[in-house]
Order: structure tokens, then sequence, then C-alpha cells
């Protein structure tokens, strides 16, 4: 008699879907960062990142953002203006 594995009680985990910040110039349109498109793992990482650095990337032209889950758009834009 052969023993066939168990089943696993939990499904395989996924592939994690970055969150990410789409930048948008005064007329809205799409801004690519020099150095790529920064991921986060999770919302509240995105959200703290753009917290700490929105007067940086305002100084670079970027006026407004958007988050994005994947491909998925989550809110925005959101303006960057003090």
């Amino acid at each position: 008699m052969t023993n066939s594995p168990e089943p696993t009680a939990f499904p395989a985990a996924s592939a994690q879907v970055p969150w990410w910040w789409q930048h948008l110039d005064a007329d809205g349109a799409v801004l690519e960062p020099a150095d790529g498109r920064q991921e986060f793992p999770t919302r509240s990482d995105a959200e703290s990142w753009v917290g700490e650095f929105w007067a940086d990337l305002a100084d670079e032209g970027v006026a407004s953002v958007t988050l994005f889950e994947g491909d998925r758009e989550v809110y925005g834009p959101m303006s960057l203006e003090a």
C-alpha cells in the first residue's frame, strides 16, 4: 500500500500584488520616475512613503499622485499642493 500526500488545508500563496503611485504633472499627464516605479508590499507602506516624500515629488514636478494595487486604481489623483 502506498501513501498519497495529504491534501493541504490552505491554498498555495499567490504572488503578492504590489502597491504603487502613478505620478502626474499639472496637466494630468503621467510622469515616469527616472529610477523606475517604486513598489510597496502594503497600502500602508505606500501611503507612509508618499506622506514622507510628497514635498520632494512636488519639487520634481509631480502635481498629483494616484494609488494603484497592481492594475487596479484605488484612489486619486490626489494633489501634492501644500
